[in-house]
């Protein structure tokens, strides 16, 4: 389902963000021409998307794509930003497989998408040594200082509810996961924005005494790929 090398196949094109709008549309300079690009990120972006940020585009040339290019990468105060969501599961499956997730390695068989309930479907089941674990991917771009990663960058009710699902799973077993993917360049921790959603800050504190495992990996990132580089620390309490 997913390539086992997080690489981009042809070179990125460099432009300067103008606006996004209706979610999905981006229209971007570049140098002799303005081009609309598809938004891969149906959140809010907050802090990424002033005018003139640098920004990172692909081109697929797909007869059957409305529009040509697709927004991957934006550069805000100096620090790379990997905005396509789609990318996220692509990612995390590349590190579970190569083992660069240490809590999550030596895996015997990784699916990816499977549901737990009629209605919560989580990124990934994981099966070692006979102990069934569960893995939820969130894909992190906030960050309002130069150092700290945080999550999330709006309300988010149905982060909440993944929460409170990986907490059933827990009681049911399964060993629980939820991994902060960090696709923002360099940054040294994460924490949870209690200020932006108080319900999902709640909703982490039972979450983390019912015994689900919070991890967060930072990603590499430029224009030729993205992979996971590094664990580093969550801060809330």
């Amino acid at each position: 389902m997913y390539n086992l090398v997080m690489e981009f196949t042809k070179a990125l094109i460099k432009g300067k963000l103008i606006k996004r709008y209706k979610r999905f549309f981006t229209d971007i300079r570049l140098d002799k021409e303005i081009i609309t690009a598809h938004c891969p990120n149906t959140g809010s972006m907050k802090g990424l998307l002033d005018e003139e940020n640098e920004v990172f585009i692909s081109r697929n040339d797909d007869p059957k794509r409305k529009l040509k290019y697709t927004l991957e990468i934006i550069k805000v105060n100096k620090k790379l930003v990997g905005v396509n969501t789609h990318f996220a599961n692509k990612i995390v499956y590349h590190g579970l497989s190569n083992n660069l997730i240490k809590e999550i390695s030596n895996n015997d068989v990784i699916k990816p998408e499977v549901f737990f309930d009629n209605e919560t479907r989580f990124d990934f089941l994981i099966t070692k040594k006979k102990q069934k674990i569960f893995v939820e991917v969130k894909n992190v771009t906030l960050f309002r200082d130069k150092k700290i990663a945080e999550f999330p960058d709006a309300v988010t009710s149905r982060g909440s509810k993944h929460l409170k699902t990986l907490i059933t799973a827990t009681k049911k077993g399964y060993k629980s996961y939820l991994l902060f993917l960090v696709q923002i360049e360099g940054v040294e921790s994460f924490k949870i924005a209690k200020d932006i959603d108080k319900e999902y800050y709640k909703n982490y504190l039972l979450a983390k005494k019912a015994g689900v495992i919070f991890l967060a990996y930072r990603c590499k990132i430029n224009s030729k790929e993205i992979k996971i580089e590094k664990k580093i620390k969550i801060t809330n309490a």
